[in-house]
């Protein structure tokens, strides 16, 4: 009998790469702390208390990482700098896309998709002159 193990049924069920768990980090760039989801329950008190020090800890079942638990703090500053990068993000979308309806941008868009490929190709030299 091999000792060998059998290569997994699909990709799906496949086990995770060992080093994925080594590659998550806190957000100072700290190596996340893990524990087994038994030992997570068993040492709750010490996985929280890294969490709440602004450590990240990877809870894993299997061998394979299934939450990571972060202070309070580290997730209202994860989501907010996502809102705040979304709100400007749509900030500069809706401010390009009000300079693209006005008259004259019309216009230049119905000349370049009137364009013949001889005619785009001189503007794109032209344009590349410019910028050096």
């Amino acid at each position: 009998m091999s000792l060998m193990r059998k290569p997994a049924a699909s990709p799906a069920s496949a086990a995770p790469h060992p080093d994925l768990i080594a590659e998550l980090r806190d957000r100072r760039g700290e190596r996340a702390s893990s524990f087994t989801a038994t030992d997570a329950k068993k040492r709750f008190g010490r996985v929280l208390e890294i969490a709440l020090r602004g450590g990240a800890v990877v809870i894993t079942k299997h061998d394979a990482p299934k939450a990571i638990l972060i202070s309070v703090d580290e997730f209202n500053a994860l989501t907010k700098a996502t809102d705040r990068t979304l709100d400007a993000l749509s900030a500069d979308f809706d401010a390009m896309l009000a300079r693209m309806q006005t008259p004259k941008a019309r216009a230049r868009m119905k000349t370049a998709f009137d364009a013949s490929p001889k005619e785009v190709g001189r503007a794109a030299v032209a344009a590349a002159r410019k910028r050096g």
